[in-house]
């Protein structure tokens, strides 16, 4: 009798072992390894917008000189999701900004004095749109670490070299080469409590960024050595751009209201700062030409 029930147990026990694996999103699986990391980075949901919000630091140097400290900065990114077709994987579609802001009085800068050159110089924000990406599921996993008891990181370190949109010879105050050369870190921190539960398409997390690149175009160094370093951290906004700070919002509204929502269509190519930053320049130059016939 006691072999029975003890049988019993077993099988009870196997069965409810199986339906619970059954529920959870397996992180070395192309399926639930993105699917994880979608509920982080945005939202199962395709009718809902997700924002993350974060505040860090500008660092710049000079070769054998000391770091300065340059700006603190706020940024977003606004996004939303959408199926693959045959459920292949996702696609995110997204679009950002970033103001720069002054260490000492947390003002947003329109103007600065570039410590090195001495010249005061316009300050662009980061207006790029969009920011798409296409997951594929089995394309790739999304590196992930376990974290104590309960909290999980998935995290992508992007180190980044291609053709720049500023040719040296073209934009000399701009850009000292034909290559773009920098890297980005991202972290995202959850619990993974939260991940496992398919009840919730959408789960809260932290998230750090960081920015390693060459000056910024509008900052006029030319050829001069030397990197910028941005650090941040930040995190999922509850209720979206409802819950971001006021004058953060009051600011995009004021500019580029539809900032406010994802963009409402899947576009290629990305915008980067480089690109935003010709883009403007060339706009104002044919502006003025044509203010000249």
């Amino acid at each position: 009798m006691k072999n029975t029930i003890s049988l019993a147990i077993l099988l009870f026990v196997s069965f409810t072992t199986s339906a619970q694996k059954k529920t959870l999103y397996n992180l070395d699986s192309a399926n639930g390894n993105m699917d994880a990391y979608i509920k982080i980075r945005a939202s199962l949901d395709p009718k809902e917008e997700v924002v993350f919000y974060a505040t860090g630091s500008v660092y710049g140097y000079e070769p054998e000189k000391p770091w300065k400290h340059l700006f603190e900065f706020e940024m977003y990114n606004i996004a939303r999701v959408e199926k693959i077709a045959a459920d292949s994987g996702w696609r995110l579609i997204t679009k950002e900004m970033l103001v720069y802001k002054d260490p000492n009085t947390d003002e947003i800068l329109s103007k600065w004095k570039n410590p090195w050159t001495k010249e005061e110089v316009e300050v662009l924000p980061v207006w790029n749109d969009p920011v798409n990406q296409t997951f594929y599921y089995g394309d790739f996993l999304v590196p992930y670490q376990r974290m104590g008891a309960s909290r999980i990181c998935m995290f992508n370190d992007v180190p980044l070299s291609y053709p720049s949109p500023l040719k040296k010879a073209e934009w000399p105050d701009n850009s000292r080469s034909d290559v773009y050369q920098g890297a980005e870190m991202f972290n995202f921190f959850c619990s993974e409590k939260d991940i496992q539960n398919k009840k919730l398409n959408n789960v809260n997390a932290d998230i750090s960024w960081s920015r390693f690149s060459d000056f910024l175009p509008w900052m006029k160094m030319g050829s001069l050595p030397g990197n910028l370093l941005y650090q941040s951290r930040g995190w999922k906004i509850k209720g979206g751009w409802d819950g971001l700070p006021q004058k953060l919002k009051d600011f995009v509204m004021a500019n580029k209201p539809e900032y406010a929502h994802a963009p409402s269509s899947y576009e290629k190519p990305n915008v980067t700062s480089w690109k935003y930053f010709k883009k403007i320049m060339l706009e104002r130059k044919k502006n003025a030409s044509n203010n000249l016939k």
